[in-house]
């Protein structure tokens, strides 16, 4: 009963550490709020950049639940149609969100920009427009601080390599999350300055602005998540060391034909082939004494030295799978993000 317990105790804490899934939670319900409020605040409004701005909260509030389905499916089992698992569905949907940030968030806010500019609308301001923004970058900085703390938690890389190498979900919250409290600031003071000069068209120039810089994250998160889908190689220093290891082996003269892709976030596949050292080979072959016994009851009968040449034979490729199997476990208790590894000898 106790081991079943904890076994469902560790089950349950593995479920919990799926990478991006508290942030993408997180930024979906605050976004789900915020959008509710910010298309209130544009009708009792009427502004161009509150809707752009409620634009974006909706687009930001579907790309997360898109995301959140993307880690869920990506946490599926290996099975006969995908030897491989699924993790790389994670990066399938996150580009489909981005995509969704590029045409629905870019594309409509800029086009109510540029109607707002050539046909100027009233704007009816209050005070409740005010605090929803308020309210909305005050939410807006939490979720990107919880975004924040999961992607850089590993103090021991710099800031651009976890924006390269990061879990992409995560990254895109982070990328929106930044862009949002942006636009609520540029809202913000475009209304403010249509309020203080009686002039629409600062209100026109926040919504396309709004629209722009939605247009640029969605292109990054586009591109990342391609990068993914055609199988990026693991991060440079990883493969480093993965061939220091190899070649620090004695039996490994030399690694060629290196090849490696991202399956997952944390989850690595390399494929390489190495030459054997055939001396180092020998000498762990001549370790025991049955070869030195074999030949001094051997030595004067042809037929049975054949047949021992023939058990000979047979032990040499059985050594060297088992020498490569010792060279894999060192490689994964080393590095437990390299899941599949295929060494084949040149």
């Amino acid at each position: 009963m106790r081991i079943s317990l904890i076994k469902m105790k560790n089950s349950a804490n593995v479920k919990n550490k799926v990478a991006g899934k508290i942030p993408v939670i997180f930024a979906l319900v605050g976004n789900s709020f915020i959008t509710v409020i910010k298309f209130f605040g544009f009708m009792i409004s009427g502004s161009g950049s509150m809707f752009s701005e409620s634009i974006h909260s909706l687009a930001d509030t579907a790309n997360q639940g898109l995301l959140l389905i993307g880690i869920k499916r990506s946490t599926r089992k290996a099975d006969q149609d995908f030897s491989y698992g699924y993790g790389q569905e994670r990066f399938l949907w996150a580009l489909i969100s981005a995509c969704g940030i590029f045409f629905i968030g870019a594309g409509v806010t800029i086009y109510h920009g540029m109607s707002s500019l050539a046909h100027p609308e009233v704007v009816v301001i209050s005070p409740i427009v005010f605090g929803i923004l308020t309210v909305s970058f005050i939410i807006e900085t939490i979720t990107l601080l919880i975004a924040c703390k999961e992607l850089f938690a590993c103090k021991k890389k710099s800031f651009f390599w976890i924006l390269k190498n990061g879990d992409p979900s995560t990254i895109a919250v982070f990328y929106e999350d930044s862009v949002a409290v942006l636009g609520v600031a540029i809202a913000f003071f475009s209304i403010l300055l249509t309020e203080k000069t009686g002039n629409y068209l600062w209100d026109a120039l926040g919504s396309i602005v709004i629209g722009i810089l939605l247009g640029i994250v969605a292109v990054v998160l586009i591109n990342k998540n391609r990068k993914y889908l055609i199988k990026k190689s693991i991060p440079a220093e990883t493969k480093k060391r993965i061939i220091k290891i190899m070649e620090s082996d004695p039996m490994i003269e030399k690694v060629l034909d290196f090849k490696s892709s991202v399956l997952d976030v944390g989850a690595y596949q390399i494929k390489c082939e190495v030459e054997f050292n055939g001396s180092a080979l020998a000498r762990k072959l001549y370790q025991s004494d049955f070869i030195k016994e074999e030949y001094e009851i051997l030595k004067e009968d042809y037929s049975e030295f054949i047949r021992f040449l023939s058990e000979y034979a047979d032990r040499v490729p059985r050594l060297i799978g088992r020498e490569i199997d010792d060279i894999e476990d060192k490689i994964k208790k080393e590095l437990p993000e390299i899941k599949h590894i295929d060494i084949e000898i040149n």
